[in-house]
């Protein structure tokens, strides 16, 4: 009776060994193939941040520009509610106009 169980024993063991290794190799190729499509796909070149998108001289001229303009605005226009106005309305626009004056970077 025990050398039957040992055997029954020994064969449970050798089919959960060669299920064991049949999983190993399927995680293996698993593995592999997604190292590969890794590998094969193109990287994306985004930044993730905004201020990277542009160099640093670009956004220093955007700043400087920027800067004088609203200053313009505010030492030659009387009044105060038309410098709010202008001020609100350079800024809003600022986004835009760097696109087009610097092209769109992506």
């Amino acid at each position: 009776m025990a050398k039957e169980r040992a055997l029954r024993r020994a064969a449970r063991e050798a089919e959960a060994a060669k299920l064991r290794a049949k999983r190993a190799r399927a995680v293996a190729r698993r593995q592999r193939r997604r190292a590969l499509v890794v590998r094969l796909t193109p990287q994306r070149r985004r930044t993730g941040r905004l201020l990277l998108r542009r160099s640093r001289g670009q956004r220093a001229g955007i700043a400087v520009v920027t800067l004088v303009l609203l200053a313009l605005v505010w030492f030659l226009v009387d009044d105060i509610a038309l410098r709010m106005v202008l001020t609100v309305l350079g800024l809003l626009c600022l986004p835009a106009l760097v696109v087009v004056a610097l092209g769109r970077r992506t």
